[in-house]
């Protein structure tokens, strides 16, 4: 007799309420307290990156970039293993090639991989954008009219600032 197979959800994770702009870490490139757009209009992620070069390691291809943002070192320089290269739209509409990396985000006492492009971003007002990929089955409401809901309340900022510490 044949039974039919179950489908077994994963469990969700509790629902977090992040706001429009927060602070996240992206553990895997060593930095911390990013200032980011949560932009669900956005399908892909994206990081300024500077002086893209690509590269080959023990076979594979590799990125090195420059992370030219106010949270990093001034020579923060980061090497990762190429994950994809996609035609994404920027934001006049307008398809370009980009490197695509994964990476680890950490926001409200969660962390998870997401994929990332890298682009000049020195015109936009943040350095990071956070699209819908990346919230996708993480349970993640996006408040368009806050900002630094995620701030870890356990660990407080200084002087009551408000965003992750440390």
């Amino acid at each position: 007799m044949n039974t039919p197979h179950l489908k077994v959800k994963k469990p969700r994770p509790n629902l977090s309420v992040v706001g429009w702009m927060e602070h996240i870490d992206l553990p895997d490139l060593s930095l911390s307290r990013v200032k980011v757009k949560f932009d669900t209009g956005a399908r892909t992620s994206a990081l300024h990156a500077m002086q893209i070069q690509t590269f080959t390691r023990d076979g594979e291809p590799w990125v090195r970039f420059h992370v030219d943002i106010e949270v990093a070192p001034p020579e923060h320089w980061v090497e990762a293993p190429i994950f994809d290269i996609r035609h994404i739209k920027n934001t006049g509409g307008v398809p370009e090639e980009r490197i695509v990396i994964q990476t680890s985000i950490k926001i409200a006492g969660r962390t998870w991989p997401i994929a990332v492009s890298l682009t000049d971003r020195s015109n936009m007002r943040l350095p990071m954008i956070v699209g819908r990929t990346a919230l996708k089955k993480q349970n993640i409401a996006v408040h368009t009219r806050k900002t630094n809901l995620a701030a870890d309340k356990r660990h407080p900022m200084p002087n009551g600032q408000k965003g992750f510490s440390k």
